[in-house]
Parts: structure tokens; C-alpha cells; sequence
């Protein structure tokens, strides 16, 4: 007899996984299988969907399991969804009392609420079961009547990733969901203690999946409907079934059969798209690390982000941290990824890096900040192409070295300047190089409807795109970038209705302004394009207007 059980997805992030709505983690999916397998026809719905409805789980319709995940050990700033917090959780588990509850995910490291303060591990109350490790691993264990506990098991969580697939269907963002694919788990710096906050060392030594098993679950996901997919889960994906040692040498052979196999998987997919790189590995293995972004390129869909992990430009904090690059290795490492993927396809670069800085590690002094400031002047100086540049603060676990050393609120208004700094002065100038005017954004999808409206491209660390007019949410539309913001850039729907578009629209036009957008819509309708310039002048976005 099938028993019915809900899932809760309450989002998680890790320095190693997202799936942060419109990203779903590998976590849920693992679990699904884990309660197919077990007799269970499962349910699935977010923690946002339960904020908006607490209906969804109330009553006999929850079932007679419920199984939560949830975490956060990187906290960032969100648009498609917000994690759940540690109190909403234990809300959940004290709401949910009467089918068997079970919780599981990062959150077992520790909560804090926000950067800048330490996780507090405690034992989460109102749940029966706390899933320790691998959380479909931990549930497996459980339900054949074992204790809560697992490591990752590729040979078991396999299948299961393959058996879940389904639930993809049910994330209420779908079909534009970012589907979140596990390469590995663990550390290649675990034996030397890794970085000194990074929660990915407590998985051990690195496990790699197979290409087999990856390849069998996005042909899984791919069935469901899914069309989006990230590299994602995994700490540097250019050690990527490499053997041994600090810094793996890269096998490009090894990624060119990985990004052949998921083609196979999904043949029409939509987006393909990687995360972590090392950029220490670049800078020791520079000809391999070459082959092997260059694999991925070949490989991925343009528009896409490696991350690296910098953390800070002031080698004494490098060093009193263990982090993995001094930064004359991470501004090599910048060098070579915009080598191999600074060209563009489809007017957008097919690979550029991003960067992260965290604040409050050991041995940070005012003068850090000076250090950070200059290595990104200098970035920008040298013409090098940057995608984002993140900057949060520490949030040290137990049982990392950070927990006990670190600068916690030694230097917040240095911090806060620095931050400021870095919007104004580097990633305002580096949006206008990576997106210049007339640059087309394909297929951006409206997640904040209004006027303006919001949306995104599916991708890895995708631009937040501004566009002046009031859309539907879930709308699609190819958008022109017309101007810049901090952290965004302001678009119109492309191609551009010069005789149709508002007029607080047409003031977007690049070279336009309020006052001119005014003549525009009192001449209008204009025949072609040369009647429009005597009136308009340039936009340098001719191309994709329509008459």
C-alpha cells in the first residue's frame, strides 16, 4: 500500500550548491527517490509556497512523512526566493505534529541569521528526526530502521537522483528552473584543513561522481521537462575526477566527455552552465586548466560564470586563513579565463569570472580593504572583463578554524565603505564593458512584475535586468540594454516599438532623455528608421528597432 509523504523544500546554500528558487538542489530530488523507493508517493512544495498558502501543509493531505530541507552556509541576497529561516522551521516542525517529521541539509552545521555573526549549532526543535550527512542517505538509513547518519554514496544516491526527477515538474517557477547537478562532494584541501570558514572540508576528501550517473539523471530531469542545468554542486569543477594532491592537475578529456554526456541527456537543452573554479588550480596548472575552460566552453551555453573563490586581496590574510591563491594568482587566473571565454557569441561573453570577498576573516586590518580596492582598480585598469563581484560577511560554523579566529565587527564601517567602493567605482564601469549598449539579452524571464519590471536570463549569476514597463511575472522576452545601474542594467523589450512604446519608455532610448522622449511621441508614427533619426539623432540601438 502507498503511503503519501510532503517534501519542504526550504532552499539551501552552500559554497558549493544553490537551490534557491528558481534553482531546486540535488538534495530534494535525492529525497524524492529515497521515498519513492520506499513506497512513498511524495509532494513537494517551497518554503515560499508555504508563506503564501500555509494550507499547502495543513491537514490529512501532508501525508504521513514530512521530510524538510534547509540551510544556509554562504547567505547571499535573493530575488527568486528567500531561505528559511531557523524559526520558521522550528514553526514548521511544532505545525506539522502528527505525521512522522524529518529535517535535514546545511542546516545541521548551524544557523545564523545573517553575515557577521557566528552559527550557532543546536538541536532543531519540533521535528522527530534530524538526518545527519547526506540527507536521502540519512533518510534511506532511517527508514530501513537504522540511525539518521550517512555519507554521500554515489552508487546509491544515483539512482535515486534518477528516480526523483519528477518533483522538478512541481517547483512552482517551472519549466524555468535551474536544475542544480552534484559533480562531487568534499575537499581536495580537506587533508591541509581547507579554507578556513568553508563548510565543504565536513564532507571529507573529494567524491566524484560518475559522468554515467550524471548523464542518467539529466535524461531523467530532461524527460520531466527540465531544459536548465548547472555544473554546479561541486567545490572546483576543473579537479573534476582528477586524482589526488592539494591542487589537482585538470583533464580536459574528463570535462569534454561530462558536457558531452549531459548533451545526450538533453538534447535541446537551454542552458548549460558551471560554478566553482579554483582559481589556484589555474594558476598551477596553467596549460591544463587552458584545455579544460576551454572544453567547457565548447561544451556550455555563453553567458556563463566561474566562480572563484578569492575571498580577499591581502596575501597576510591569505595566509593566516589557508586560502587557496595569493592574489597575483587570482589576477592570472582572471587573465586566462577571459583568454578562453572573453569572446562573445550571440553578443554576450561565453565565460567570465566572478569574485568573492568575505569580510572578517583573521588577520584583516584597515589596510585589506586598501588591498581589495587596488586589485580591482587594478582588474579594471588592465581592460579585463569581470562578471560580478560578491562581498559578504563571515559567517564562521563549528568546527571550522574561522570560528575561533576571526575579526567579527572589528572593521564594519571600513567594510561597508568598501562595499559602496566596490558598487560605484568597479561594478558599475565593468557592467558598461560586459553589457554595452545594444547588447541583446535573449529570453529574460520577469520575476517582479510592476513598472519597472525584473526578470533574468536562466544562467549562472545571471544580470538583473530593469525594464521599464509593467509585465506579467513569468513573461519571456528578449531585452536590449539601453543603460546601468549598480548592479544592473536598464532594458528594452527587443525588437524596439518605436511607434508603440510609452513614452516614460522611449526616454530610455540611449541619448534620448525625458524632454526629447516627448518630441518622439508627438511625431510618432514614423515611417523608418531615417525618419526617426532626424527627430531622435543616434541611439546606437538601430538594429533592433522596428517600424
Amino acid at each position: 500500500m502507498t503511503s503519501n509523504a510532503l517534501i519542504v523544500d526550504g532552499y539551501v546554500d552552500e559554497p558549493a550548491c544553490l537551490g534557491v528558487s528558481p534553482y531546486i538542489s540535488p538534495y530534494v530530488r535525492e529525497v524524492a527517490g529515497v521515498l519513492s523507493e520506499h513506497g512513498y508517493a511524495a509532494r513537494y512544495v517551497t518554503i515560499d509556497q508555504v508563506r503564501a498558502d500555509p494550507a499547502l501543509i495543513a491537514g490529512p493531505g501532508r501525508g504521513d512523512l514530512v521530510v524538510m530541507i534547509a540551510g544556509m552556509t554562504v547567505p547571499g541576497a535573493y530575488i527568486g526566493g528567500k531561505p528559511a529561516t531557523l524559526t520558521e522551521v522550528q514553526q514548521l516542525g511544532t505545525l506539522l505534529r502528527g505525521p512522522t517529521t524529518a529535517v535535514g541539509g546545511p542546516i545541521t552545521f548551524g544557523y545564523a541569521p545573517e553575515g557577521g555573526r557566528k552559527a550557532v549549532r543546536q538541536a532543531i526543535a519540533g521535528f522527530d528526526v534530524t538526518l545527519s550527512g547526506s540527507p536521502a542517505v540519512a533518510l534511506d538509513a532511517w527508514l530501513s530502521g537504522g540511525e539518521p547518519v550517512g555519507r554521500t554514496d554515489y552508487s546509491r544516491t544515483d539512482p535515486w537522483s534518477v528516480a526523483g526527477a519528477g518533483i522538478v515538474a512541481r517547483h512552482p517557477a517551472f519549466p524555468y528552473v535551474m536544475c542544480e547537478l552534484e559533480t562531487a562532494t568534499g575537499c581536495s584541501r580537506a587533508t591541509v584543513g581547507g579554507c578556513s570558514f568553508c563548510t565543504e572540508p565536513f564532507y571529507g576528501l573529494p567524491c566524484y561522481r560518475s559522468i554515467e550517473g550524471i548523464a542518467d539523471e539529466v535524461a531523467a530531469l530532461h524527460a520531466a521537462g527540465a531544459r536548465h542545468f548547472r555544473l554546479g554542486r561541486q567545490p572546483d569543477l576543473l579537479a573534476y575526477r582528477s586524482p589526488g594532491g592539494e591542487f589537482p592537475v585538470p583533464r580536459p578529456e574528463v570535462l569534454e566527455d561530462l558536457f558531452s554526456a549531459v548533451r545526450a541527456g538533453a538534447p535541446d537543452l537551454a542552458t548549460l552552465h558551471i560554478d566553482n573554479i579554483n582559481p589556484g588550480t589555474i594558476a598551477r596548472h596553467e596549460d591544463a586548466a587552458r584545455a579544460a575552460l576551454a572544453a567547457i566552453v565548447a561544451g556550455h551555453t555563453p553567458g556563463d560564470t566561474a566562480a572563484f573563490g578569492m575571498e580577499t586581496a591581502d596575501p597576510a590574510v591569505v595566509a593566516a586563513n589557508n586560502l587557496k591563491a595569493m592574489p597575483d594568482d587570482v589576477f592570472r587566473a582572471i587573465e586566462v579565463v577571459n583568454d578562453v571565454g572573453g569572446r562573445r557569441t550571440r553578443g554576450v561573453p561565453e565565460l567570465l569570472p566572478g569574485l568573492n570577498f568575505i569580510v572578517g576573516l583573521a588577520g584583516e586590518t584597515p589596510a585589506t580593504f586598501d588591498a581589495n580596492e587596488a586589485f580591482l582598480r587594478r582588474a579594471l585598469d588592465a581592460g579585463l572583463l569581470v562578471r560580478r563581484v560578491n562581498i559578504r560577511q563571515l559567517m564562521p560554523f563549528e568546527g571550522t578554524a574561522a570560528y575561533t579566529k576571526n575579526t567579527l565587527g572589528e572593521h564594519d564601517a571600513r567594510f561597508r565603505a568598501f562595499k559602496e567602493w566596490t558598487r560605484r567605482e568597479f561594478d558599475e564601469p565593468m557592467l558598461r564593458r560586459v553589457f554595452p549598449v545594444g547588447t541583446v539579452l535573449s529570453d529574460v524571464v520577469v520575476e517582479i512584475p510592476g513598472k519597472p519590471s525584473f526578470g533574468r536570463q536562466m544562467g549562472s549569476y545571471p544580470i538583473l535586468v530593469g525594464i521599464p514597463l509593467e509585465l506579467p511575472a513569468r513573461t519571456v522576452l528578449d531585452a536590449v540594454v539601453v543603460d546601468w545601474g549598480m548592479r544592473s542594467v536598464t532594458a528594452l523589450p527587443c525588437p524596439v516599438e518605436v511607434n508603440t512604446l510609452p513614452i516614460t519608455a522611449l526616454r530610455w532610448l540611449p541619448g534620448v532623455g525625458r524632454k526629447r522622449a516627448a518630441t518622439i511621441a508627438a511625431r510618432r508614427p514614423f515611417r523608418d528608421l531615417a525618419e526617426f533619426r532626424k527627430v531622435a539623432g543616434e541611439t546606437g540601438i538601430e538594429g533592433v528597432m522596428r517600424f
